[in-house]
């Protein structure tokens, strides 16, 4: 009993020196950061959302603007119209996969690995750019105090709502994660698919809170606040807005659609549970005839 209790504490002592090596490190910080590029996308579109609407403020009022870079005009022009096709791709594959079945999902009907693999580093790589330039611009410009002026004149979402978009936003970020982030991970880092572990799930959920409780809880219902204020107002509303409120609201069906998944496995769990005590009492009953 001695040496089977001294093998598990070794085993366990051998899996915790390569869970914190310096590649497996390596390997979870990136996984976690380059995941947080889809909610990332979230606070862009917003910031760039409320930009827009402040712009178009000033011109309607007739106000010159302020000189903005090429740089930024070009990050709040393009960038959106890229991230919004992004961003609408992962999630609609979030919302099939959820209602069909993983086996469903459009990111699996490549015909090939290499191509899956090709079709990941694609979208990786354009997320990257254009967050990261977003981002950088936004940050230059000096558009993130707008943002609270925006979402203060419009109402708040309600805390279901609310609920319902972060388990949204959740399961999208790991659907995210596990069809492009982790097969462009993987082949860098090992050169081969590895199964998903716990920590994986922990670090993401943890940089999701984070980045949700920073900014992103308030300012991504700028995506529906600024079409409510501009039809207020009387401002034209454009394509970007009506697909701005369309994707936090798709979000959070997605969240709903999770919720419901949820209940129903509960109420699964619970029927099974039942059936053997209620056979146990109909077989109870039968010998009691007998």
């Amino acid at each position: 009993m001695m040496i089977g209790a001294w093998k598990q504490i070794m085993g366990w002592k051998k899996k915790a020196k390569e869970l914190f090596s310096p590649r497996e490190v390596f390997y979870l910080l990136t996984i976690t950061i380059l995941s947080l590029l889809l909610p990332l996308s979230f606070l862009l579109l917003a910031t760039l959302s409320a930009a827009q609407y402040y712009l178009q403020t000033l011109t309607l009022f007739q106000y010159s603007p302020q000189h903005f870079p090429y740089l930024f005009h070009l990050a709040l022009h393009i960038n959106p119209c890229i991230l919004y096709v992004l961003v609408s791709i992962v999630s609609v594959g979030t919302l099939i996969q959820g209602l069909m079945g993983e086996k469903n999902t459009i990111f699996s009907q490549t015909p090939s690995k290499s191509s899956c693999l090709s079709l990941a580093w694609i979208l990786l790589c354009a997320f990257q750019v254009c967050v990261g330039l977003g981002i950088e611009e936004s940050i230059a410009a000096g558009l993130y105090e707008y943002d609270d002026d925006v979402s203060s004149s419009g109402a708040e979402r309600s805390l279901l709502s609310r609920m319902n978009f972060l388990l949204g936003l959740h399961e999208t970020t790991h659907v995210w994660c596990r069809m492009v982030v982790r097969p462009v991970v993987d082949d860098t880092v090992f050169g081969g698919a590895r199964k998903e572990r716990w920590v994986e799930r922990a670090g993401l959920a943890a940089g999701l809170g984070t980045l949700w409780w920073w900014r992103l809880r308030e300012e991504v219902e700028t995506l529906v606040v600024v079409g409510q204020v501009k039809n207020e107002q009387m401002m034209d509303v454009g394509i970007g807005d009506f697909i701005g409120w369309w994707l936090y609201y798709l979000i959070v069906t997605i969240g709903m659609v999770r919720v419901v998944k949820g209940l129903m496995w509960m109420f699964m769990i619970s029927l099974c549970r039942r059936r053997p005590t209620t056979m146990e009492v109909e077989t109870s009953e039968n010998d009691d005839k007998v």
